[in-house]
């Protein structure tokens, strides 16, 4: 624009998400510990309207039903923090990012991390525990690029890159580990085993550990322990990591462990993994399962 002020360019990440995430469509700011805005998160429902939900009546439906459309909803992730000046540069940026395929999946994470910061704040404000996190291989396109403030605002980008769709299972892990997590689902449906309290739980854990949320991992870690310790017994050796996380968790109700304690929180979330790993392993090899009691 001849006089005026030049056109800013924005990294962004987009992702697109067949169902509704749970914040109103719009612009969502976040700001640092300075109060100067580091991202802008804008949130659009496209494709299919919504079903109205005014009406309380149900509606008569004869001789089946074909699938309700749905709607898509884009979240993209703007970026404030990186100037890019030019075209060439954001250009530059961009295909400096693509030539590496484990750079573009890092910065999926990293933007999928700030639109789950988004989610789970609105969780809480809304008080809603269906709001789920979530995760760049649950969207059904991951973009990355640049683009004026306008066009990144409504969606549109310059330029971008589309990220592969995740890879199917390995087709070389041993049959045995492929197996097994089909035979323990039709296991459970069966009612032949049962989903004990810890797996539940430490897949909690490692939520919270992967998004960043040491206080909550280590709360969760440490109930986790706890009833793993009790359900798989002999089958685990979980006791030395018992005084480390009841330390992390007993920091966690005043504010976040200190970094030494929050690495023994994710030793500890790991070696229950393990331990429930080798527990599937083994019955799957065996072919026994768990009967579960009934009184």
């Amino acid at each position: 624009m001849a006089g005026g002020t030049p056109p800013q360019r924005f990294p962004f990440v987009q992702f697109e998400f067949a169902f509704p995430l749970g914040p109103a469509d719009g612009r969502y700011v976040t700001r640092g510990e300075g109060g100067d805005p580091e991202r802008i998160v804008v949130l659009r429902t496209i494709g299919a309207p919504r079903r109205s939900r005014l009406s309380r009546r149900s509606r008569r439906v004869e001789g089946g039903a074909d699938p309700e459309p749905v709607p898509t909803v884009r979240a993209t992730v703007i970026g404030l923090g990186r100037r890019l000046e030019s075209d060439e540069q954001a250009q530059s940026w961009l295909d400096e990012l693509a030539s590496d395929t484990d750079s573009l999946g890092a910065h999926a994470a990293a933007a999928a991390s700030e639109l789950n910061a988004l989610l789970r704040a609105h969780r809480a404000a809304a008080a809603d525990p269906y709001v789920r996190d979530v995760a760049p291989a649950g969207a059904t396109a991951v973009r990355i690029g640049w683009g004026s403030g306008d066009e990144v605002a409504d969606g549109r980008f310059s330029a971008a890159r589309e990220l592969p769709a995740p890879s199917p299972r390995s087709r070389v892990r041993r049959r045995a580990e492929a197996l097994a997590p089909d035979e323990r689902l039709a296991g459970v449906l069966s009612r032949r085993e049962e989903v004990m309290a810890c797996e539940e739980l430490v897949l909690r854990a490692r939520a919270d550990l992967d998004a960043g949320r040491p206080r909550e991992a280590a709360l969760q870690a440490r109930v986790a322990l706890e009833a793993a310790l009790s359900e798989l017994g002999a089958e685990a050796e979980l006791g030395e990591y018992r005084d480390d996380v009841a330390r992390a968790a007993n920091e966690a109700l005043r504010g976040e462990p200190e970094p030494a304690l929050q690495e023994n929180v994710a030793a500890a979330v790991g070696a229950i993994e393990a331990a429930l790993r080798r527990r599937r392993l083994g019955t799957a090899r065996s072919g026994a399962v768990h009967p579960k009691q009934h009184q």
